[in-house]
């Protein structure tokens, strides 16, 4: 077992985490096939009687469709990774180059896109880059469909797009399905280099590096990568030739632009169109479909999602769901961006049983459950770092606020904010004067008010109490919450 990681890293197996609960690791299990992140219903009931034999018995699935095993010590994290490795289960190394968990089986996707994932995984292992970039560097690639990856974030997004002249894949960097910059539109080949000239140059800044650490004139350099006619014909050692310190893949047509293409503009011979949800107002990522409720596979055939609550569960619910799913005739289970699991393979006539199944565990079933708008860590008294009992103060809001959260909540047991590290609309943060409140920022922001811990959920149940009452016909409640700005929110969480 190596040194644990540091906070910040990805835990993995060989380098878990510490965390306030203990040692945390991190699997991204490939066991179901390449690129799917799949298990059995036996593997992850194994999987589960690990976690409860080795940690504290509560597992997760993350926002980026991550399994996390919760309170382990040195000694177990050892016989942990042990019993993952005689159960079979494949864990997902080096770069982490992710697909949609319904890759190649959704038929409403414009692409599978896992040959050009896997073309980016070789390419990168033919670099040298694995060793050389950061844990946390990660590459998008979105077929489309019915789930898109919008809502992650990544270094390298390419989501493919239907052109007259075919198949393309718009390439962006830093960021999510809203906010991420530009570049091109290629054709796969061209794709996979231009991602791979990016990990290079972001490889060449060091270890803590990321794309959003590159220089204009590097992405510029990148951008102008399709003006080079010759590319197509150019050997894989053009890569190497690279200036990562300079940027410059060549020279590119005097009329090119160095501003980012924006939506409406044209990419060589093709429009940008918008992003689904590229105008929500969403405090992360774009407006994509919740991974809960059912999907429909080829021949009609429907996939099952359900939502972990908070992305966590006790390991005697997961598998006792897994066992119902086994009985029910399921043959995988998939890891889903948006902490949900994909039940594949049962009759459908057996999902009604599983989906009640899961509802009696506390499991999350239907997209518009409010539980699905709040990111809430394990805080206090799980987590030693927890000021807050976070996981109580989140069901108390759920169950009183339900026709009102339609923004993100975020509450988070101290000021790490692990639960969700980006801006939230309203996050509730447990500290030294209780549970402060602070508004459109991260957990590391100063709040804008404070209330007894044991209070928090009334204080937010004030709030939306006066967006109710002062919310404009047809509003949404995220619009009001910035029409009435920090301190009129603030004024609300502390009255009595």
């Amino acid at each position: 077992m190596n040194a644990f990681s540091r906070r910040g890293a990805c835990p993995a197996l060989s380098a878990p985490m510490q965390t306030g609960d203990g040692l945390l690791v991190r699997l991204n299990p490939v066991a179901g096939g390449p690129s799917s992140g799949g298990l059995s219903p036996k593997l992850l009931i194994g999987l589960a009687e690990s976690a409860l034999r080795h940690g504290n018995g509560i597992m997760e699935v993350t926002a980026r469709g991550s399994l996390q095993i919760r309170g382990l010590t040195a000694e177990s994290a050892t016989l942990l990774a042990k019993e993952v490795d005689a159960l079979g289960i494949v864990v997902r190394t080096g770069v982490p180059v992710e697909t949609g968990p319904l890759a190649g089986i959704d038929p409403q996707e414009i692409v599978d896109p896992r040959p050009l994932a896997d073309g980016i995984r070789k390419a990168v292992e033919d670099a040298g880059l694995t060793q050389r970039l950061g844990p946390k560097v990660s590459v998008i690639v979105d077929g489309g469909g019915q789930l898109t990856m919008d809502a992650v974030t990544a270094d390298m997004r390419l989501v493919a797009v239907s052109t007259d002249a075919g198949i393309r894949w718009r390439v962006s960097v830093a960021g999510d399905g809203r906010n991420a910059r530009l570049l091109a539109v290629a054709d796969d080949g061209v794709t996979r280099d231009i991602a791979v000239a990016a990990l290079r140059m972001i490889a060449e800044k060091g270890r803590d590096a990321h794309a959003r650490d590159l220089s204009e004139r590097q992405l510029v350099s990148l951008a102008g990568w399709l003006c080079l006619t010759n590319l197509r014909e150019a050997p894989p050692s053009v890569l190497p030739d690279i200036s990562p310190s300079e940027g410059e893949i060549g020279s590119f047509d005097a009329g090119f632009s160095l501003a980012t293409p924006e939506i409406g503009e044209t990419v060589g011979d093709h429009v940008i169109s918008p992003l689904e949800g590229e105008m929500s107002g969403r405090t992360e990522g774009g407006a994509s479909r919740k991974p809960i409720g059912l999907f429909p596979l080829a021949g009609d055939v429907p996939t099952l999602g359900i939502g972990l609550p908070y992305g966590s569960m006790p390991a005697e619910r997961l598998i006792a769901l897994a066992q119902s799913a086994l009985t029910l005739g399921t043959s995988e289970i998939r890891l889903a961006p948006g902490r949900a699991l994909f039940f594949l393979g049962q009759p459908p006539t057996a999902n009604p049983f599983l989906q009640q199944t899961a509802a009696t565990l506390g499991f999350v079933t239907s997209p518009t459950d409010p539980r699905t708008r709040i990111a809430a860590c394990p805080g206090a008294p799980a987590c030693a770092s927890g000021r807050i009992a976070t996981r109580d103060i989140a069901e108390a809001i759920a169950s009183e606020n339900a026709d009102s959260l339609d923004f993100t909540l975020h509450i988070s047991g101290c000021a790490k904010g692990c639960a969700h590290p980006g801006p939230a609309a309203l996050t509730v943060v447990g500290g030294e004067n209780g549970a402060g409140l602070v508004v459109n920022a991260t957990a590391k922001a100063l709040p804008a008010g404070y209330r007894p811990g044991y209070d928090a959920a009334r204080g937010i149940g004030r709030v939306v109490a006066a967006i109710r009452s002062a919310r404009y016909q047809g509003e949404t409640a995220a619009a009001c919450l910035t029409r009435l700005g920090p301190a009129g929110i603030a004024e609300a969480y502390r009255q009595e």
